[in-house]
C-alpha cells in the first residue's frame, strides 16, 4: 500500500479555494490498484467480526459495497437527507467546508449488532463521527472505522473513539 498515493490525482482548489481534492476515480480507473485497496478493506472487516458494512454517501458506497459483497455481508447506506424510504435517524455535523446532516434507515441495526463503517476518505473525522453516531442511536456497535485516504494534518482521527485503519496517510498539500 506504499505507493498507493501515486494513483490518486489532487484537484487543488476543489471544491472551494485554498481546497486540495485527492480524487478516488484515477484509483477507480486501475483495476489492479482498486483490487489492492478492496483486497485489504475486506481484511479489515473480517478481521474485526462485523455484521454489516455502512458506507457513506456517495464514495462510501463504491468503497464499501464490493467489501460487503465479497464477504457475504449486508451493506447499508447513510445518504442525504429524503434519499432514503422509511423512517429514518439523522445527524448533522461539520464538514471541513461547512455543514451538512447525513441519514440511515432506522430498521438497518439490530440492538448490539457489529458494524464497518467505510468512506473513501477522511479529512476532520465529521462525516465518520456523525456516521457513527447514527450507527449507535439505532443501538449498534461500531468494531470498524476505515477509508482508502486519510488527511492526518487535519486529525480527525481525535474525533474517533473505536478501531479505525487509514490504509494511506495522504498530506494537505501533495
Amino acid at each position: 500500500m506504499d505507493d498507493l498515493l501515486d494513483h490518486f490525482k489532487v484537484y487543488p482548489n476543489f471544491p472551494k479555494p485554498g481546497i486540495n481534492f485527492y480524487d478516488i476515480q484515477s484509483a477507480l480507473a486501475k483495476p489492479d490498484v482498486w483490487a489492492k485497496i478492496n483486497d485489504k478493506l475486506c481484511e479489515l472487516v473480517h478481521e474485526s467480526g462485523a455484521e454489516i458494512v455502512i458506507g457513506t454517501e456517495s464514495r462510501g458506497f463504491i468503497t464499501g459495497m464490493p467489501v460487503a459483497l465479497n464477504l457475504g455481508l449486508p451493506f447499508g447506506m447513510v445518504r442525504k437527507p429524503g434519499k432514503l424510504p422509511g423512517e429514518v435517524v439523522n445527524q448533522e455535523y461539520a464538514l471541513e467546508y461547512g455543514t451538512d446532516k447525513i441519514e440511515l434507515q432506522k430498521d438497518l441495526i439490530r440492538q448490539g449488532m457489529k458494524v464497518a463503517l467505510l468512506d473513501d476518505l477522511m479529512a476532520t473525522g465529521g462525516t465518520m463521527k456523525a456516521s457513527a453516531d447514527l450507527v449507535e442511536k439505532l443501538s449498534g456497535k461500531i468494531v470498524l472505522g476505515a477509508c482508502v485516504l486519510e488527511l492526518y494534518e487535519l486529525k480527525g482521527r481525535e474525533k474517533i473513539v473505536f478501531p479505525f485503519e487509514g490504509l494511506v496517510q495522504a498530506p494537505l498539500d501533495p
